[in-house]
């Protein structure tokens, strides 16, 4: 493989000014989540070495399938969508702050990642994955097994599931692999959420696991 300076990740920010996603228990946009953390994992892959493009800066994406077909994303070794994770409608609990009315739920909490078995390259994809879930659980991130009830696992162990038909991981022509950071519906760890020394570590944990996993060799297929 080339050296590093020729490696190239895809960094999408989930969602969209227009479809911004699930809505936090303070009444922040998803959106705007994906945007803080997405730069900051932008700012932690640079500082490796590797070359970044990010994909929807701007917010205004026509939709998930183009997301990974993108020019920017184009020769990229790996595309990774960063996300905040919610809950179904019926899990959640009405509240009022600041005179909005909002709803929280306080169960589940958590990051967890996702890869797609009609990936071209679910070898590497799961990989990625496993190696970034390892290095946040050293760094004291905790992951959620609530996606289990929907998603089965990839590696139980690290939080990895498969979501086979989700167009951003599918159509991707590269390992691609989801992110998602947190369940902003859960009222503490929103705030830790919004915590950009919090997210800046997070990011680096990432960064870390990206570049350790594009500089190995193949994974066993």
């Amino acid at each position: 493989m080339a050296g590093a300076q020729a490696q190239t990740v895809a960094v999408d920010i989930g969602h969209t000014l227009a479809a911004s996603g699930a809505t936090s228990a303070r009444g922040r946009s998803e959106f705007e989540f994906n945007r803080d953390l997405a730069w900051q994992l932008v700012s932690a892959l640079r500082e490796r070495g590797l070359t970044v493009r990010v994909i929807n800066a701007d917010g205004e994406i026509p939709s998930l399938r183009a997301r990974p077909a993108q020019a920017a994303a184009e020769g990229a070794e790996l595309f990774i969508s960063i996300h905040h994770d919610s809950v179904s409608a019926h899990e959640l609990q009405p509240w009022t702050w600041n005179g909005l009315a909002l709803d929280f739920n306080d169960e589940f909490a958590g990051h967890s990642l996702f890869v797609s078995r009609e990936n071209p390259d679910l070898p590497r994809s799961l990989l990625c994955a496993r190696v970034a879930g390892a290095r946040l659980q050293r760094l004291g991130f905790v992951p959620t097994h609530k996606n289990a009830r929907r998603r089965p696992y990839a590696d139980a162990a690290h939080a990895v599931h498969y979501y086979d038909g989700l167009a951003v991981l599918r159509h991707a022509s590269m390992p691609a692999l989801l992110f998602e950071a947190g369940v902003i519906k859960h009222r503490d760890e929103e705030l830790l959420l919004r915590d950009p020394v919090r997210q800046a570590r997070m990011a680096d944990g990432i960064a870390t696991a990206i570049a350790a996993c594009l500089r190995n060799g193949d994974p066993v297929r």
